[in-house]
């Protein structure tokens, strides 16, 4: 083996069965106490899996003879399944500048964001859901065993009208379509059968689940967060495109005229959600709407300002207030809830970037979730966002898939755990064992 050739990304514990062997080799987790992301916690647990799938979850006192004569792998005081951030982006961008993204050769954003994936998987979050980035490509190359990473679902380019929340507003617009039909990831659409070819490029780029801009937005230069954008007919139209492939849209919608549209449209989740009313609320509670508040994104921004271009510090600091408002009505009213930080900076230097997504679980207790609520819109929840494509996660359970972590203390005691990678002892990613104590995530295991 070189290392100039890709290898499957394998682990001391997921060796190949030897062809003398009956069957894969199943292992055995044991904890103290088990957090499976739906349902009551489990003390003294043993979780069995193997070959990427998890064989059985439950009280150590209930296994079955052939299960209690494994020996247990790992001892843990705490298990849970690897969180979700279900609201990312991978641009690779190093600066907080949105314009820049048309001038960053896709090799050195993919080169950036390789720390990133390195990141968000020792942080624990073993996926992701892109809602617009090169995270389409990202994931082949993690596929492919190039680089540890998290599984990621992406949408490709998110969906903008012109002049709209995905528009480069200061970047000629000639310039903008030539940088998108070279592969840029952000999409121009304007009218019905515009709006549906752009929903079927990103089918034909192979996303998971299609992403629509509904309002302006904070990062974009021209637009407000409160201006509706789209006609319901576009909205509608990109929709029922997705829907014939077995796909949702996620919309970016702050402002309460643009939510309603998006709802009424069919969309699957609402993204950031600022300016809820109670009509809005009491719309997607009727048609299980759920919402991705990302709170990370808006707290974080407001106390750092350096990070972000002043016309944007200041529209940020117009919804900040009525984005908590909002997601503390929407939990208080029983909108379902998925985490997501929208984190997309790939610079270090910064102190803001993947790897300190875990953050979003202490706001979600902030705006009233319990500890064991925010856990559950963490994991469990995740796999909601995508609809028909939902993968078999972050459950501990039968048949899901064996993506779980461990930690040294209770995060239902100190929610705030979560957001510090130091303290996530253990994390297994399709079985695969990729950090331990002593062992971090490495590229060179690859």
């Amino acid at each position: 083996m070189t290392r100039n050739q890709p290898q499957p990304f394998v682990s001391r514990q997921d060796i190949t069965p030897s062809p003398q062997d009956d069957k894969p080799k199943a292992l055995r987790i044991d904890a103290d106490l088990l957090i499976p992301g739906r349902g009551k916690p489990i003390s003294n647990a043993t979780l069995i899996f193997s070959q990427g799938t998890i064989l059985h979850v439950g009280p150590t006192t209930s296994l079955s003879k052939d299960h209690a004569r494994l020996e247990a792998e790992r001892k843990v005081p705490f298990l849970m399944p690897g969180l979700w951030d279900v609201h990312v982006h991978f641009f690779g961008e190093a600066s907080p500048s949105l314009e820049n993204v048309a001038y960053t050769q896709p090799a050195l954003a993919g080169f950036r964001a390789a720390r990133d994936m390195l990141s968000l998987l020792d942080a624990g979050f073993t996926s992701v859901r892109e809602v617009g980035g090169y995270g389409v490509d990202f994931k082949t190359g993690i596929d492919e065993g190039w680089i540890p990473g998290p599984n990621i679902y992406s949408a490709g380019a998110p969906l903008s009208q012109t002049a709209g929340h995905g528009d480069l507003h200061s970047v000629p617009l000639s310039l903008m379509h030539d940088k998108i039909a070279a592969g840029m990831p952000l999409a121009l659409a304007d009218g019905v059968d515009e709006a549906i070819k752009a929903t079927r490029t990103q089918i034909r780029r192979g996303a998971k689940l299609i992403k629509i801009c509904s309002t302006g937005g904070v990062m974009s230069r021209i637009d407000s967060p409160r201006a509706a954008q789209f006609t319901n007919k576009e909205l509608e139209a990109v929709v029922e495109e997705a829907r014939r492939t077995g796909l949702v849209v996620a919309s970016h919608a702050h402002g309460t005229e643009g939510i309603i549209a998006a709802i009424n449209a069919g969309v699957h989740t609402i993204e950031h959600g600022s300016y809820l009313t109670k009509e809005a609320i009491d719309l997607m509670v009727q048609k299980k709407i759920m919402l991705v508040a990302t709170r990370t994104i808006v707290a974080n921004g407001v106390d750092n300002p350096d990070t972000m271009p002043p016309d944007s510090y200041k529209k940020l600091l117009e919804i900040a207030d009525s984005n908590r408002k909002s997601y503390e009505a929407a939990i208080k009213a029983g909108v379902k809830c998925a985490l997501g930080t929208d984190l997309g900076l790939s610079n270090a230097k910064l102190g803001f970037h993947h790897g300190m997504n875990g953050r979003e679980f202490g706001y979600a207790v902030e705006a009233g979730m319990t500890p064991l609520e925010a856990i559950e819109a963490g994991t469990a929840n995740g796999p909601d966002t995508l609809g028909p494509q939902a993968p078999k996660s972050g459950i501990l359970k039968e048949g899901f898939d064996a993506d779980f972590i461990a930690l040294e203390r209770s995060p239902l005691e100190d929610i705030k755990v979560l957001a510090k990678p130091d303290e996530v002892s253990h994390v297994w990613k399709g079985g695969r064992l990729v950090k331990e104590p002593g062992r971090g995530v490495s590229i060179l295991e690859c």
